[in-house]
């Protein structure tokens, strides 16, 4: 089993994508490859979770009361 790795951000924070966000296909409701939230737009950490089989740190992120969209670091900065 693989220690959990500690999250960089917590829940509450308001961040800014890094890049344009994209429906990989698990996304219901939305076309696939459809963006979600086109890089630089804002949000809320509504949840910290993480990956089960890797212990990645996963941050469901509220873009601008649009969609929640589950992000990794590499793609959300604190604001």
């Amino acid at each position: 089993m693989i220690d959990p790795r500690e999250p960089k951000f917590q829940w509450g924070m308001r961040v800014r994508c890094l890049q344009d966000l994209v429906n990989d296909g698990s996304f219901p409701g939305v076309d696939e490859d459809a963006v979600l939230a086109p890089e630089g737009t804002l949000g809320e950490i509504v949840q910290v979770g993480a990956h089960v089989e890797t212990s990645t740190p996963i941050y469901m992120v509220e873009f601008e009361q649009k969609y929640v969209v589950g992000c990794l670091e590499e793609e959300i900065e604190p604001v």
